[in-house]
């Protein structure tokens, strides 16, 4: 008994589990890179004209807003419905509906979003909607908050992105002139697991 060798089980040795440790956070690391949250991008196509109805003193218009939106992730997006708020001359002027959505990596889409403007704003700037219309120029700001998700694997990711667009139209036509757009993405450090 005394001359029997005990077999030595083998293992990995702490260098090996460092070295592997290493590469699992490098890897780890380089998927949360590469998977990182980018601004989607709105911008808009087209202003078309749905009802004007004119009950004076009251104008009561309706919009169909033509959106091309991309998700530059390289992953899926979903969100949630909000509502843009549109603006003219620094007042509320009305607001447009985004209905709640998904949206597949590296993808673009165009979505039709209804607008209503408010009658009394348009009768209480008339004068000045009608030397927009004599210039062939309107500018209208726009803002929206939207909030969502991110999915990687199981991992669901929250965001906001915040969109601010100044959009100038042609008030006869409803020709797009000149559009500016700024956004910002906040992402929410606590992931949740996917319920899908």
């Amino acid at each position: 008994m005394g001359g029997e060798r005990r077999r030595r089980r083998p293992g990995l040795s702490p260098a090996v589990v460092g070295a592997g440790a290493a590469a699992a956070a490098a890897a780890a690391a380089a998927l949360v890179i590469w998977a990182r949250p980018r601004d989607p991008t709105f911008h808009l196509i087209s202003v078309a004209l749905s009802a004007f109805r004119l009950n004076l003193p009251v104008v009561d218009v309706e919009l169909t807003l033509t959106v091309h939106v991309t998700n530059p992730n390289v992953v899926p997006i979903r969100y949630s419905a909000a509502t843009v708020a549109i603006f003219y001359a620094g007042s509320p002027l009305g607001s447009a509906r985004l209905q709640a959505g998904s949206q597949p990596p590296r993808s673009c889409r165009v979505l039709r979003l209804p607008a209503r403007l408010r009658g009394a704003e348009l009768a209480h700037r008339a004068a000045d909607l009608l030397a927009d219309a004599a210039r062939r120029s309107m500018a209208l700001d726009a803002a929206v908050d939207i909030a969502g998700t991110a999915q990687l694997l199981w991992w669901a990711r929250r965001f906001d992105v915040h969109i601010d667009s100044h959009v100038v139209v042609d008030p006869i036509f409803l020709d797009v002139i000149d559009q500016q757009s700024h956004s910002e993405t906040h992402l929410h450090l606590a992931s949740s697991s996917s319920s899908s």
